[in-house]
């Protein structure tokens, strides 16, 4: 199965195709995705493009993560 990520996705639809991508955002600083409720309110229309600039992230950084993780990452 091919693993990717698409930057302009939603949150939540990353998360249903691969709910382990959920734990790689916690482990980046993104935990308010994990709070009950997150995932199917705000994260329908969060992309991780959109947290990247929320939380004043790195996105190269957050793009390596996925990929030692073996996700391609979509632009």
């Amino acid at each position: 199965m091919e693993r990717y990520v698409q930057m302009k996705e939603s949150i939540y639809d990353l998360a249903g195709r691969h709910p382990e991508a959920i734990e790689i955002m916690v482990e980046l600083g993104f935990r308010d995705i994990a709070k009950p409720g997150m995932l199917q309110t705000a994260g329908r229309f969060m992309t991780l493009e959109k947290g990247i600039r929320l939380k004043k992230k790195d996105a190269e950084e957050v793009k390596d993560a996925f990929r030692q993780r073996g996700f391609q990452i979509m632009e």
